[in-house]
Order: structure tokens, then C-alpha cells, then sequence
């Protein structure tokens, strides 16, 4: 495993993270267990992954306390663990042009954070991040408050914060506010666009760069096909919708062809291609069984692509709209935070 700092944060990170969203069955994804999940953790644990990043909503908290319980019977050198903040509205969570009273209040952030050092059951957390961000809330006094008191508290020690989808450009004036240190976003071989747009910021400004989704939810690991069902309540049945599918598999047909003789898996050429920029401090595939463990931390062994396999790559960008979620969706989301928070308390 090779290890790249994390921006001003100083942290050495595997470049090989764990998302562990995928964790959280019924969460958006149904095809999860949590004992499989956690030999997954273990597993990724003592291949020398350092980084795991969650979130307070996955779940309602339950994709955090099941990382708290690796945590605590874990005997090796103690990861470094990421979770974020959600707007305290559900129906705010995709939605452009929120103010951050409404996002974000002051009480919010301090009670939410609270939740996850209670849930992951640790003293400090290494990386808390804002879970959506709009460039305008950097302009608002009482965050950067707040993040200073419970910092001062010994409670986080550093601020990251997560991106809008497909919007990577959507944090060039927080970046200067100075309390920032990580941006997490999209980036894989489809969403080629933070290549020529924020990875060059990021790197003038020493900001750790947190590359997710990049097996595009599943779409570059090349199990899904034109006619793959998912389960009802799975977002991917959304995400995937029919037309996507079908242009997902001419897609990965020309990624085939273009990659073969250098990869042997669209799942390696995927990981390999988002480690090649050195921009990028790390990147955070769901490894949520322990096969995808292997697969994984053996695909990232082999190192960056080629400089001619990149530049082929160029012309296989697929750039896409956000996903905007159903309402079943938001309230679904609501529902696992509310019941999580109480269960933590």
C-alpha cells in the first residue's frame, strides 16, 4: 500500500480508502450485510488501508457505529476515520441556494457532531466535513465559530468539506477562508472534469483532495449491464435508469478496447486511472465485501496508467446532470437520521 499526504492536514493516508456508505443496508443500498461489512473493514484494515470516510446520515448513524465496533476490538495502528455533517433538513440535502441558517445552524453543527463521536465511540475526530457545501456559505461568520470552539474543544481536529455532485468548482472562495483542508468529490474516468479544474487549485493550495464514486456507484466495475434489475428501494434503480444502462454498456465496451492491453478489469483501470493524479490524496471505493477488498487494494498495487493511456482516455468522458433523488428518497434519508440520533442518545 503506498500512502499520500493528506493536504495541510499532514496525515500520511493509503491512497486507497473505504467508503463506507454502502455499509448502511435498506440505507439506499439493499444488498449489504454488516457482518460481511465489517471482515470487509477488517480486511481492508490489515491490507494497510488507513483512511475510512462515513457520514452521519448513512444509516442514521448506523454506518458509523458499525465502524466504531471495528474500531474498538482493532489491535493494529489506528486508522484515520472522516464523517460529515447533513443539512439538518432533509429536503435541503440536494437543493441549490439554501441559506446555511437553514442548512447548518449553529447548534446543528456542534449537536452533530456530538452524534458521531458518540456513534464511532472515539474522543476526536481526525476529519469532520460538511456534507454539501455552497461557495456562498463562506461568507457566513458563525460556522467558522463554531468550528474554531470545537476544534479548540479537542473534539475534531481538522475541516474538509464534501461537494455537490458534478459541481467541482463549487468551493473556490471557502478555500480561502483557511479553516478548510480536504475537499471530498466526484472523480473517475467518466467525470474527467476536476482534472483540468480544481485538482490544480487544490494542489497551489496544499488542500487534500478525497476522489469518491470513482467506480461511477458501481457503473465502472462492469457488473452492471443494459439489462441488470436492481431491488425496489435501491437508488441505483434510479441512478441507472434504463436509457443510462444501455448507454452505460456501449460505454464500457469502448473503455474495454481502449484499456486492454494495460488493465485487466474495468474496476482496476477505474482506481488506477483516479490514482494517477497526484493531485489526489486518496480515493474511497465502497468496499463493503471482502472479494471487492481484494480486488481493490490489488488493482491499486499496480500503480498510476500510462501517460498514452490517459491521454486515449480522454475521449471516454461521459460528463452527466446531478442525480437529484425521488421524495421517498429524502424522507427515507430523514427517517434513518432521526431514528439513528435517538438510538445514540
Amino acid at each position: 500500500m503506498r500512502y499520500r499526504r493528506l493536504g495541510r492536514t499532514g496525515f500520511r493516508v493509503s491512497e486507497l480508502g473505504i467508503g463506507s456508505w454502502q455499509f448502511t443496508n435498506g440505507d439506499a443500498w439493499t444488498d449489504s450485510d454488516a457482518e460481511e461489512s465489517k471482515r470487509a473493514l477488517r480486511l481492508a484494515l490489515s491490507s494497510g488501508v488507513n483512511f475510512i470516510d462515513t457520514a452521519l446520515i448513512y444509516g442514521g448513524g448506523k454506518s458509523e457505529r458499525l465502524i466504531g465496533d471495528v474500531l474498538r476490538e482493532w489491535e493494529g495502528e489506528r486508522p484515520y476515520v472522516a464523517t460529515k455533517i447533513y443539512p439538518k433538513r432533509a429536503k435541503n440535502f440536494f437543493r441549490r441556494s439554501v441559506p446555511m441558517e437553514a442548512a447548518f445552524p449553529e447548534d446543528w453543527i456542534h449537536e452533530a457532531v456530538d452524534q458521531s463521536l458518540r456513534n464511532l465511540g472515539v474522543e476526536c475526530i481526525d476529519l469532520m466535513q460538511f456534507h454539501v457545501w455552497e461557495d456562498s456559505y463562506a461568507r457566513v461568520g458563525y460556522w467558522k465559530k463554531a468550528a474554531n470552539e470545537i476544534t479548540e474543544q479537542g473534539k475534531v481536529r481538522h475541516w474538509g468539506i464534501s461537494l455537490y455532485d458534478y459541481e467541482p468548482m463549487s468551493c473556490i472562495e471557502t478555500l480561502d477562508t483557511g479553516l478548510i483542508s480536504t475537499i471530498q468529490l466526484i472523480f473517475n474516468v467518466f467525470h474527467q472534469r476536476p482534472a483540468d479544474t480544481i485538482l490544480p487549485i487544490a494542489k497551489r493550495k496544499d488542500i487534500g483532495v478525497i476522489a469518491r464514486v470513482p467506480l461511477d456507484e458501481g457503473g465502472l466495475g462492469g457488473r452492471i449491464g443494459a439489462t441488470t434489475v436492481f431491488p425496489k428501494g435501491d437508488f441505483r434503480e434510479h441512478y441507472f435508469s434504463k436509457r443510462r444502462k444501455r448507454e452505460l454498456a456501449r460505454r464500457l465496451d469502448g473503455l474495454r478496447n481502449v484499456s486492454a492491453s494495460e488493465t485487466g478489469s474495468l474496476a482496476e483501470l477505474a482506481l488506477r486511472y483516479v490514482l494517477s493524479f497526484d493531485a489526489v490524496s486518496t480515493t474511497i471505493p465502497g468496499m463493503r465485501r471482502p472479494d471487492y477488498v481484494g480486488q481493490d487494494v490489488a488493482a491499486a498495487a499496480r500503480g498510476p496508467l500510462s501517460p498514452e493511456l490517459l491521454s486515449r482516455l480522454k475521449a471516454c468522458a461521459w460528463e452527466r446532470n446531478f442525480y437529484r433523488p425521488t421524495p421517498w428518497d429524502f424522507a427515507r434519508m430523514r427517517l434513518g437520521a432521526m431514528l439513528g440520533g435517538r438510538r445514540a442518545q
